[in-house]
């Protein structure tokens, strides 16, 4: 486990909004992205139908569609171990392989920090 205090204060708004989202949503994971610029993206879980995506994959998405061009760090909230290998290949499609992944516990402490790779 992290010490959570340790963290940059960005990280820690990050683990923060994804925690948020997970909780606000009812949802399995929740997740956040930010950018180049310091924008952030926050997801939940999405499970339609036609269409599941993990709330990593979402945010990676979602900041996509905002016009990022690349990713500073990744969180998630998920009761996993870790980052699954395609949440981190959104992650890495984005940001490169050397951009952090946070996989943080639902109470929001970190457990561990993964790169893309």
């Amino acid at each position: 486990m992290t010490d959570n205090s340790a963290l940059d204060p960005e990280d820690r708004k990050i683990v923060t909004l994804a925690r948020s989202a997970r909780a606000r949503n009812g949802v399995p994971e929740g997740a956040a992205v930010r950018d180049e610029t310091g924008r952030t993206y926050v997801a939940g879980t999405v499970v339609l139908p036609s269409l599941q995506l993990s709330a990593l994959r979402t945010a990676v998405a979602m900041a996509v569609a905002s016009g990022a061009k690349s990713l500073e760090a990744a969180a998630v909230v998920t009761d996993a171990d870790s980052a699954s290998d395609e949440d981190r290949a959104a992650v890495r499609d984005l940001g490169g392989p050397g951009t952090p992944v946070l996989v943080a516990g639902p109470d929001g402490t970190v457990r561990s920090t993964v790169t893309a790779g």
